[in-house]
């Protein structure tokens, strides 16, 4: 027996893994030396009789408890992967723990664990890879502690983004659904995605992508989880902030002070704006099921767009409740371009045919008027003809045939009667067209938008410049001119 006995404690004492037995009480019986050598200690004194929480070293034990009662329940686990607290550092393990049995019974528990930190880092550092939630975040959550029982960390998060892949992420929402958990879902859809691509090459995409989840996963913190819907789509699902006045200072502040969106990225050199645009509903307060909860929150998410993107839209049942998407969708360029072209053939003049395309516009744009200016740099309203003002300094910005801008800070300096005339009219982002053909400048048309760094889309800028080449041709064709 004593030779047994030594045997175990020289074979104890040069094991590698950090070993370490329990009793059914979860207390510490006896650690090998790897385990002492691992936290600093001189003796298993300091331990012995304490359990995890005891000793403080998981700033969430509530996980590994329950992993240690199942074991004691007659459970085996292998290779689970953790963080545990080492001076002060969070360090990442994964262990391995199995029931001690005497006389069939179950006495207590043997397990042993590798710090595995470093060759993480090397990993992460190799592929480039983002990683924003452990199990330790996610198994608070019944759903998550049940799926990484049997699932890989890896398994449950996007590969690229390191937030929660979307078979998961909509399984947690559905998950919340079946336990009657009240929750504000929401979809974010990152503004001319495809733009960053195409200009910038899809490392930058990436780049993107990473820096929203990233700051995004930071910014809901406690409050709940995000994950990747596919593509520039994200999902979120907030468990705290369900009350109208709660999901509007949220979202609000998602887009104050560079905190997600509305921030600037370096992207190849150049400074760029990441903006999004979000629909979001709460459950069970706006729809009772998952089907009409994503419903509703694709809907709102088209509203955004509606509006001119880079905004949130909250569900309200009395705005929102007989809207339909199809009616939200834009009619393709060419069919809104035939309509003017139609418009243009008759024989009125300029600023009546400018007024009957007004609905196209207003439509399309989600603006409420078009403002015209003549040769000599005065402006009206096709809405309200008896509008005059001077706006003489609008050739100053006017170096191609069109202009546009989220706001009026590009114009301040260099047209100052212009900018002082919009923000008369509430304008914060403009489309300005040229009425001419060739050289020969007939006019302006300006469509104007109150919505603060309002995105305007190339469609948007090619209705307004087409809508200015119909104008100029029509006062040719005519031999009419803008006399205000």
């Amino acid at each position: 027996m004593e030779i047994n006995r030594t045997l175990f404690d020289n074979i104890m004492s040069t094991v590698q893994d950090c070993v370490f037995w329990k009793d059914k009480e979860r207390r510490f019986v006896g650690v090998n030396q790897a385990f002492l050598d691992f936290y600093g200690f001189e003796s298993e004194d300091v331990l012995i009789g304490k359990t995890d929480e005891d000793m403080g070293w998981h700033n969430d034990p509530e996980p590994f408890k329950q992993d240690e009662l199942r074991v004691l329940a007659g459970e085996n686990t292998y290779k689970v992967a953790g963080k545990c607290i080492i001076r002060g550092e969070e360090r990442d393990i994964i262990a391995s723990k199995n029931p001690i049995y005497e006389n069939g019974e179950i006495v207590g528990l043997v397990g042993s664990f590798l710090d595995v930190t470093e060759a993480i880092r090397r990993e992460r550092g190799a592929n480039n890879a983002q990683i924003m939630y452990d199990r330790e975040k996610l198994k608070i959550y019944p759903y998550f502690s049940r799926i990484l029982d049997d699932a890989a960390l890896d398994e449950v998060l996007d590969s690229l983004t390191g937030i929660i892949s979307r078979h998961y992420i909509l399984g947690f929402a559905k998950a919340l659904i079946n336990e009657g958990r009240r929750f504000t879902f929401a979809i974010v859809d990152l503004d001319n995605f495809k733009f960053f691509n195409d200009t910038y090459g899809h490392q930058s995409g990436d780049k993107v992508l990473m820096d929203v989840s990233a700051n995004l996963a930071n910014y809901i913190g406690e409050k709940g989880l995000v994950g990747r819907f596919g593509g520039d789509e994200l999902i979120i699902i907030n468990l705290v902030d369900c009350e109208y006045d709660e999901k509007q200072a949220f979202f609000e502040g998602m887009y104050s002070d560079g905190k997600v969106l509305r921030k600037n990225i370096t992207l190849e050199g150049n400074d760029v704006m990441i903006t999004g645009t979000i629909g979001s509903a709460t459950y069970p307060d706006d729809a009772g099921d998952y089907n009409g909860l994503f419903t509703l929150i694709d809907k709102t998410l088209y509203c955004g767009k509606s509006k001119g993107r880079n905004c949130f839209v909250v569900y309200i049942e009395s705005e929102h409740k007989d809207i339909e998407i199809k009616d939200l969708a834009k009619r393709s360029l060419y069919v809104n371009m035939n309509a003017i072209n139609k418009i243009f053939e008759g024989k009125t003049n300029i600023l009546t045919k400018l007024k009957k395309c007004l609905p196209i516009i207003t439509q399309e744009l989600q603006t409420h008027d078009i403002l015209c200016v003549a040769p000599n740099g005065i402006m009206t309203s096709v809405v309200d003809t008896r509008i005059r003002e001077d706006v003489s300094d609008i050739e100053a910005i006017m170096d191609d045939d069109i202009f546009f801008d989220n706001s009026l800070n590009a114009i301040k300096e260099k047209a100052p009667k212009l900018s002082a005339v919009l923000e008369k009219f509430n304008a914060h982002a403009i489309i300005i067209a040229r009425i001419g053909i060739r050289k020969e400048t007939e006019g302006y048309i300006i469509c104007a938008s109150d919505a603060i760094l309002r995105l305007w889309q190339e469609d948007d800028c090619a209705l307004v410049y087409f809508l200015a080449k119909a104008a100029a041709t029509s006062l040719k064709i005519e031999n009419e001119t803008i006399s205000l």
